[in-house]
């Protein structure tokens, strides 16, 4: 799963936003689809242009993250490069475009996860919701587990023997 980071949380929670108040939507077009609508608030692109960029190759988001090259120069693996610079993995974003990952699916109750569909709206909706609940937990358990430490190294008894 990706790093959890304020960033990363930010940006989900503004497509939600974003995707509830009606910013375009449309599966098939790489700029508005379920990676597309998330790219324009990590990579600060518009979806004409992550459109343009991606139609430089051939395929959809999946196909494009399984020919990702790092070096090679291509406009669709460097805003893919820029994504995970963000804390993303490209599993996450195999993922997000058919919405498919197992700790997300798992807090979606059985009933309404197994009528869910890659490229409904409200289901995109979903999933980024249960995404964003899993990675502010994350955050904050490791800021909870980051202040333990530094309280455990600062334990004045220990500092003052």
């Amino acid at each position: 799963m990706a790093i959890p980071n304020p960033e990363l949380i930010f940006a989900l929670r503004k497509t939600v936003d974003k995707l509830k108040n009606g910013a375009a939507y449309e599966w098939g077009h790489m700029g508005s689809c379920n990676c597309g609508n998330l790219a324009q608030e990590l990579i600060y692109m518009t979806k004409d242009e992550i459109h343009r960029h991606a139609m430089t190759r051939s395929g959809d988001w999946n196909d494009q993250l399984l020919e990702y090259c790092p070096s090679s120069g291509y406009p669709m693996d460097l805003m893919i490069s820029k994504l995970l610079e963000k804390g993303l993995r490209i599993e996450d974003l195999r993922h997000l475009e058919k919405l498919s990952d197992p700790m997300i699916l798992s807090q979606i109750p059985f009933e309404r996860r197994i009528q869910m569909k890659k490229n409904f709206r409200e289901d995109v909706i979903l999933y980024l919701e249960k995404w964003t609940e899993i990675m502010e937990n994350q955050w904050l358990e490791n800021c909870e587990r980051k202040k333990k430490k530094i309280q455990k190294k600062n334990n004045r008894n220990k500092v003052f023997a």
